[in-house]
């Protein structure tokens, strides 16, 4: 996976540091994806709509109307106005993130054992900073386990990107039958028969469970099916940008009309008296009633395609997202939610441009233009 082998022993001295001011990202541009998508903040409390839009818990407890994006506009089927889906790949993302920048902004950091030694080693798997003596102790202690530690020096000399793609834990999934995740049975096996994570144990003793698939696979298979879904909305995308941009000309025009019939309605009335103003508001107020249901329905119409379009570019970007920084628990806790979504948006059409809502006929205020 690109990290380094397991250290058996504690980090060499006098080896010299490597330089990360030449290698240091920009952290907070490349990662603004794991921000909420309102408030643009940091939060434990990231949900995923089913709009694949993802929000902070504060943000959708102030979210007027209640049960709607405030993005797109789309229905959120909860009655509180909360989903269930958590964003877990964001959230994870922004812890993983925060100890890269610890790495990257402190050259003082404190062994998370012994709080007094420097810190020298820090270990994936545990998620501590670990000072030379602490990492014997740790190394004595999961010897018989595939523990990961790497000199902090090497880590901040690293990207952002390079830090969370070797951090980017495998086989973390714990099986799913009660007890055994407290136990910390891992789960290598994956049962397509109820859909759940099975330790050796559980696979081998229950008849029940059947047919099975290694998890690496069937996580592989549902990001495949994401990623073949999110380029089956792309083509699609297309279409309802299409769409998008003949409903904003065809705005255009009914409101060029509108505008052409004001201009005219002010020449022909500006040449007469004063004793006819009066006659010249009830041409202009002929004019917006007939205009108005148009203009309302092609609103409504932009707003439903705009809103479309930013559901398809937020489910691209997850998806792109998901392969790239998704463990095997987050795409098994988060790929079914995912494809429902995505499943939705497929079903949708643009709507044809010709059925749209016409201008009203402007024949009766001709008449009475011609009258005076």
């Amino acid at each position: 996976d690109g990290a380094a082998a397991p250290m058996e022993t504690g980090p060499q001295t006098g080896t010299p540091p490597c330089s990360p001011s030449s290698q240091q990202p920009a952290v907070k541009d490349d990662f603004q994806f794991i921000l909420c998508e309102r408030c643009r903040q940091e939060s434990p409390d990231l949900k995923l709509l089913t709009c694949l839009h993802t929000l902070c818990l504060n943000c959708l407890s102030e979210n007027k109307p209640i049960g709607q994006c405030p993005i797109c506009r789309m229905a959120i089927p909860q009655a509180s106005g909360i989903p269930d889906m958590d964003n877990v790949l964001f959230t994870n993302l922004q812890t993983r993130l925060n100890i890269y920048k610890k790495l990257s902004n402190s050259s003082g950091l404190s062994c998370s054992r012994c709080r007094s030694e420097t810190a020298a080693v820090w270990c994936s798997e545990c998620e501590e900073f670990l000072c030379t003596k602490c990492f014997e102790d740790h190394q004595w202690f999961f010897k018989k386990r595939s523990h990961e530690a790497r000199r902090v020096e090497e880590l901040r000399a690293e990207s952002a990107h390079q830090f969370l793609e070797d951090t980017r834990k495998s086989y973390n999934l714990f099986c799913s039958s009660p007890g055994h995740a407290d136990q910390g049975h891992i789960s290598t096996i994956y049962c397509r028969k109820c859909e759940k994570p099975l330790c050796c144990s559980c696979a081998l003793l229950d008849s029940q469970h059947a047919p099975f698939c290694d998890i690496r696979s069937e996580t592989q298979r549902r990001q495949e099916e994401l990623g073949t879904m999110s380029q089956e909305l792309k083509q699609k995308r297309s279409s309802f940008e299409a769409t998008y941009a003949a409903l904003q000309d065809e705005a255009v025009r009914l409101e060029q009309v509108q505008q052409e019939m004001r201009e005219l309605i002010r020449q022909r009335v500006e040449q007469l008296v004063r004793l006819i103003r009066q006659e010249e508001e009830e041409l202009l107020g002929l004019v917006e009633a007939q205009q108005e249901q148009g203009r309302q329905e092609m609103v409504r119409e932009l707003q439903h395609v705009e809103g479309v379009l930013r559901r398809m570019e937020a489910g691209e970007r997850l998806v792109e997202k998901m392969g790239l920084y998704a463990t095997e628990q987050e795409m098994m806790d988060m790929q079914p939610f995912i494809k429902d979504s995505l499943e939705q948006l497929q079903q949708l059409r643009p709507p044809v441009t010709g059925d749209q809502a016409q201008p009203g006929d402007l024949a009766e205020c001709r008449a009475r233009l011609q009258a005076l």
